[in-house]
């Protein structure tokens, strides 16, 4: 599986992305999905996760303001976040986990700035 990632950029705090992972293959929709960040000096953390059948999992510091979601027929995964702030800077990766399989995107940088 090869994930491609986009949509970072530059933002305002209290603004808007959309983050979007497409992904090569015929199984896609048998993957969870997930979404990760790593903030300059963090470790990688999950921001939100989304299995075939839709059921979804978020990092407490992103509920109420991030959503995942998924379209099988694209082989495409999306991240909205809204009401961005400072601490949300990071670079976003996209992974792919079915079993023992694991895969990654590149990552895209979300800045939230002033």
């Amino acid at each position: 599986v090869q994930l491609q990632a986009s949509g970072g950029g530059l933002v305002q705090p209290g603004g808007s992305l959309r983050l979007s992972c497409a992904a090569s293959g015929s199984i896609f929709s048998m993957y969870v999905m997930g979404w990760y960040r790593q903030a300059p000096g963090k470790q990688r953390e999950l921001v939100a996760s989304i299995t075939g059948g839709g059921s979804t999992n978020y990092a407490d510091s992103v509920k109420g303001r991030f959503t995942i979601s998924r379209d099988n027929a694209k082989n495409t995964v999306y991240l909205q976040m809204n009401s961005l702030k400072p601490e949300d800077t990071a670079v976003y990766y996209c992974n792919a986990a079915l079993g023992r399989r694991n895969y990654w995107g590149q990552g895209t940088l979300v800045t939230v700035s002033s």
